[in-house]
């Protein structure tokens, strides 16, 4: 590729590029870990950045969209090898979980916990080598990334990915049957608006921050000109769905102005949404509740959410553990998880939702059949994913798509315990009406007091998918 820019010809540094990401396609089907997936897309990052300049350089919207598509979010082209009869895996996991719950009530009581600590980590490295070790699917059975039906399935809508080429960002509209670009503005600004903003959101989360508002709305405003542009009067009226690259996931989008009061969600791709849209619900999916130990109003929704939806199966308490909600998250059609959630940057597959036995960790979510159709998960941080490889993102929410689930509502910031139950009860009231997760969300957030705690808890949550 490089030798053939160096001879001016564009077309053979397509074609090297091409040649080069399928081999490496290969390889990666070959593995059965989301974390060596993830890993291995780093190999073709810079094919993947030599065939989107050219494209940019050609002026052809189109192109640099389907090799921005090329390698972005490849985890999720295919689920997870999964291992569900592996005995040492499940002994492992059992162990892991046994050993986070006691060092998790030694912090509680003040009492030292480096020697489960140490042992926590021995576990950690059991697990994770036993997952690194599953092999995958045949090569060549990656997912190929289709524009026009990506065009036909919107509609009314619209896409916008946004790619990043030599540190600038680039808005890729899709909708109207075309694909059309504008110029956002320096990624670094962008990074670094969204980190403010992130830390004045867990400001907000406790009462009497409400001097720093205007400041977050301000934010809001200088982020839709770094990454929306010359985009925003474009947009239309319909639902938007927002693509962003590895390095923004933490953007709270319905912070900016243009998209505060739109139908929005957001993926990983353009590639994995379509996918979310064609996922077809569970014949007969029954809803789940589940209360986690811990939480500051105790999960105050599930009783009226138990209330209104009748036959839901609730497991609070000593039932809400690990095995148990499993097998009932197994081919449910809506989930609801009031829980504790925890990111690990460091490990980000070991992010957990706390539950009466421990930890329920991603690994322990890819040994589902098939994973809720819709799930919301409204505890701190359950929507934060860790950017590696060339542009992927692990995490809970990108642990949950390629399994089954179409739609995820979760929140990228901490958020006040107490605001998050009116937005939850407001959210299942537009399910319960037949709204999309976007749309009912969308009308959460307006339902809400417009004091700053409630304002900053509706911007810290996000849907993601299709459902």
């Amino acid at each position: 590729a490089l030798r053939a820019r160096a001879a001016g010809s564009r077309r053979g540094v397509l074609e090297a590029c091409r040649r080069g990401l399928d081999v490496l396609d290969d390889h990666r089907m070959t593995l059965g870990a989301p974390e060596l997936r993830a890993h291995a897309t780093a190999q073709g990052a810079e094919l993947a950045a030599l065939a989107q300049e050219v494209s940019l350089a050609q002026g052809s919207p189109r192109r640099l969209l389907v090799w921005s598509e090329r390698w972005r979010a490849t985890v999720l082209s295919a689920p997870p090898t999964r291992p569900p009869d592996d005995p040492a895996l499940l002994s492992g996991l059992t162990a892991y979980r046994e050993i986070a719950a006691r060092a998790e009530a030694a912090r509680m009581e003040g009492r030292p916990v480096p020697a489960l600590e140490r042992e926590q980590r021995r576990l950690e490295r059991e697990v994770r080598s036993r997952t690194r070790h599953m092999g995958g699917a045949a090569a060549g059975a990656g997912y190929r990334f289709d524009v026009d039906r990506l065009l036909d399935r919107l509609g009314d809508g619209r896409l916008v990915e946004l790619v990043v080429v030599d540190g600038r960002v680039h808005v890729l509209l899709c909708g109207q049957g075309r694909v059309r670009r504008f110029a956002g503005g320096s990624l670094a600004q962008a990074v670094a608006e969204a980190g403010h903003v992130q830390a004045a959101l867990r400001r907000l989360a406790h009462p009497g921050a409400e001097a720093r508002l205007p400041l977050v709305e301000a934010a809001g405003r200088r982020l839709q000109e770094l990454l929306l542009g010359g985009a925003v009067p474009h947009l239309g009226s319909g639902p938007v769905v927002v693509v962003p690259p590895g390095a923004l996931h933490q953007v709270p989008w319905a912070l900016l102005p243009a998209l505060r009061e739109r139908v929005l969600s957001v993926s990983p791709s353009a590639g994995s949404w379509l996918r979310a849209r064609e996922t077809e619900p569970p014949p007969r999916g029954r809803p789940v509740l589940v209360r986690g130990p811990g939480l500051a109003t105790g999960g105050a929704e599930v009783p009226e959410l138990a209330d209104r939806y009748g036959t839901a199966t609730v497991l609070e308490d000593d039932e809400a553990r690990v095995p148990r909600v499993l097998a009932e998250l197994d081919g449910a059609g809506l989930a609801h998880l009031a829980a504790h959630g925890t990111f690990r940057a460091d490990s980000p597959l070991f992010s957990a939702l706390r539950m009466a036995d421990g930890p329920l960790i991603v690994h322990d979510f890819e040994r589902l059949a098939r994973s809720p159709y819709r799930i919301i998960l409204s505890s701190c941080e359950t929507a934060r994913l860790a950017s590696v490889g060339a542009d992927e993102l692990l995490g809970v929410v990108t642990a949950l798509l390629p399994l089954g689930t179409a739609g995820v509502v979760a929140s990228s910031a901490p958020v006040n315990d107490e605001a998050v139950v009116p937005l939850m009860l407001a959210l299942h009231k537009g399910l319960g009406a037949g709204l999309s997760l976007a749309e009912a969300l969308r009308d959460a957030r307006a339902a809400l007091p417009g004091d700053a705690v409630h304002q900053a808890t509706g911007w810290a949550f996000a849907a993601f998918g299709a459902a």
